[in-house]
């Protein structure tokens, strides 16, 4: 299966810059996207009906805030919205999508925010996330994908000194919440293929960031150590625009 994550920064937006048009390039078995920025009718308006995927769409009480897809060849064998905790379940942000041999969940991880103001709140869905998925992984293997809205480790960022504890998604508290999910039997796909590659996924749209390749890496592929073996391929399609974010992708066998 080729799996691919990709937060558009706004589906409708995405879609005026060919999201549609590249989607036969990017070839994916299952397509998750982050940051839909759309409630789940117009999700379904904006991608249409000749895409051959089905579409499960997860917005937002908020309008044109947050919110997360799922699109998949494949019929799954069951789906489910959120965590089932009320506070963080207002904003959209995790599909369950459930296949013959694994989980998968994508996630649109909360930001911290300017100034960091949503750090506490941050930590405490860490905590939930992972909780989650550990219950997931009693039944089977779980592949967790989106914009975790951290960079693991210093590789990861193109300015760590500069940014470390000042910056939303470079706090300690941040890069302990990943840490935690490694810890728990999780890989990090790209890195474990790739450890001393240094490629980034997110771009401020300011000062011409990606031109200079002045970046992050936030999105991932994170594998269950039950399906390591069957890890393929793992990329970072940074040549491929339309939002702020680039695709990664999780090829298994």
């Amino acid at each position: 299966m080729r799996l691919i994550s990709w937060n558009v920064n706004g589906i409708r937006a995405a879609i005026k810059k060919d999201f549609l048009s590249k989607l036969p390039e990017l070839n994916p078995d299952v397509l998750c996207l982050q940051e839909t920025k759309a409630q789940d009718d117009q999700v379904m308006t904006a991608l249409g009906d000749d895409h051959g995927y089905q579409a499960l769409p997860h917005s937002a009480v908020r309008p044109g805030y947050s919110g997360t897809a799922i699109l998949s060849r494949q019929k799954p064998l069951s789906v489910d919205f959120g965590l089932d905790i009320e506070q963080h379940d207002q904003e959209g942000r995790v599909i369950t999508a459930e296949f013959d041999d694994f989980y998968l969940v994508t996630v649109y991880t909360p930001n911290s925010g300017s100034e960091l103001k949503r750090l506490a709140y941050r930590e405490q869905w860490d905590r939930d996330f992972q909780k989650h998925v550990e219950q997931l992984e009693i039944k089977k293997p779980v592949i967790i994908c989106g914009d975790l809205n951290v960079c693991h480790q210093p590789i990861d960022i193109a300015r760590p000194d500069a940014n470390y504890n000042k910056s939303a998604g470079y706090t300690q508290i941040e890069i302990d919440g990943i840490s935690n999910l490694l810890k728990a039997g999780y890989i990090d796909s790209f890195r474990h293929l790739y450890p001393d590659t240094v490629k980034y996924s997110w771009w401020s749209m300011r000062g011409g960031a990606r031109a200079r390749n002045v970046g992050w890496r936030l999105d991932y592929f994170l594998v269950s150590e039950k399906l390591a073996s069957r890890i393929k391929s793992a990329e970072i399609l940074n040549d491929v625009f339309g939002s702020d974010h680039c695709p990664v992708v999780l090829e298994i066998d």
